[in-house]
């Protein structure tokens, strides 16, 4: 095996581990399992609401505002991309019955995430002006 090769593999198997603990993540998110939710932030993590303009430094900020909130939420994973030190996810993310179309943008370092940024969206109604161009997507 060459050095190619060799760097290629080791890339593939990193990515499969990221990819496992991503939908680790996300199911303990959805679960409302917090410890485990959390696994897969660096100890000086930095998370990001632009839309609040909120950042939160640390696991254990991000863990203890996170399991602070009251709503019922529900996470529904619509895709998950990425590769090396950047991964996306989008999912609807649903606080006591009423969606957010969210996307989760997280920056890893090693095999923990560094950075993530999340941005939400309240779903609209589609204006009947474009309907003969578009088909309707089931969420």
């Amino acid at each position: 095996m060459n050095d190619q090769q060799e760097t290629e593999q080791y890339s593939a198997v990193r990515d499969q581990g990221i990819r496992a603990a991503l939908d680790q993540h996300w199911a303990a998110s959805d679960a409302n399992d917090f410890e485990t939710e959390h696994l897969i932030y660096h100890e000086d993590a930095v998370l990001e609401y632009p839309q609040s303009g909120e950042r939160t430094r640390g696991r254990r900020n991000i863990q203890q505002q996170r399991a602070s909130q009251p709503n019922k939420k529900r996470f529904s994973i619509r895709r998950t991309i990425g590769g090396g030190d950047l991964w996306v996810t989008e999912f609807i993310l649903t606080y006591d019955s009423k969606p957010s179309y969210t996307v989760s943008i997280m920056e890893f370092s090693g095999d923990k995430v560094a950075r993530e940024t999340q941005y939400f969206a309240d779903p609209f109604v589609a204006p009947a002006s474009r309907a003969q161009w578009v088909e309707r997507m089931d969420n």
